[in-house]
């Protein structure tokens, strides 16, 4: 199994998940998350996430809108 810090930070928030929360789909909903969080920590350490495009992304910087007007 090759270990990445994609890998690990995905079994590091599934880990916090369980340890925060047992029983019920309250706690499904908590590990999901977390595992999510821990999931884009890891790609941003393993450099496969890029913040600021994501975040350009979210705050419409290239959308059409914005191309027509320049």
């Amino acid at each position: 199994m090759i270990t990445t810090n994609t890998v690990l930070g995905l079994a590091a928030g599934v880990a916090l998940g369980f340890a925060g929360a047992f029983g019920g789909f309250g706690a499904f909903l908590v590990v999901l998350v977390l595992g999510g969080l821990g999931l884009l920590v890891g790609r941003w350490a393993d450099g496969r996430l890029d913040l600021t495009e994501l975040t350009e992304q979210l705050r419409g910087a290239g959308s059409d809108r914005d191309r027509i007007r320049r």
